[in-house]
């Protein structure tokens, strides 16, 4: 149960940010921005800027979906996963992966369905989501298999905008939708 009701469904004020978040989903209202529709300022802040990370970015959607399950997972946010599992695959992502995520918080065990551009994601996300702090021989790593600075800086800020929204849903309990 979320620990603050949700805004209606149908919520229709104020009128241009519900249009923009309506827009972006598609033309619904998830539960998530049925909770930061509690503060407009917050939700339209968060709104434009997740909805850059989500389309603006250089970053691959392989890499960007990748990072963001494995957040999901070592944080506990199923709502974060229910959301981009699916995305994942969509991006080029297998099912293998998806399993082998759902694991991730029990440790590397399982790496074998990933490359090594996915593998070093994966252990920069761990570190990052883990202990903040990242070992020189990741970030390597992560420099070497994304070979461009801009895709570095991305992929962090991916993994850092994702532990935001984990923390988000965790801490207010929002639930996946029921469909």
């Amino acid at each position: 149960m979320p620990r603050i009701p949700y805004q209606p469904i149908d919520l229709a004020q104020p009128e241009d940010l519900v249009k923009a978040i309506r827009a972006r989903r598609g033309g619904t209202l998830l539960n998530l921005d049925r909770m930061l529709l509690h503060s407009p300022a917050f939700a339209k802040g968060w709104n434009s800027f997740l909805g850059a990370v989500r389309t603006e970015l250089e970053l691959s959607p392989r890499l960007r979906e990748l990072a963001m399950c494995a957040v999901a997972v070592l944080n506990g946010a199923d709502y974060e996963f229910h959301h981009h599992a699916p995305e994942l695959i969509k991006a080029g992502g297998t099912q293998a992966q998806v399993d082998a995520l759902r694991k991730l918080k029990e440790g590397f065990a399982d790496l074998g369905p990933f490359n090594a551009e996915e593998q070093a994601t994966i252990r920069l996300t761990v570190e990052m989501t883990q202990s903040v702090r990242v070992s020189n021989d990741t970030f390597a790593a992560v420099r070497s298999a994304l070979n461009h600075d801009q895709l570095a800086v991305e992929l962090v800020g991916v993994i850092a905008t994702y532990n935001m929204v984990s923390r988000f849903l965790v801490a207010l309990g929002i639930e996946p939708e029921e469909h």
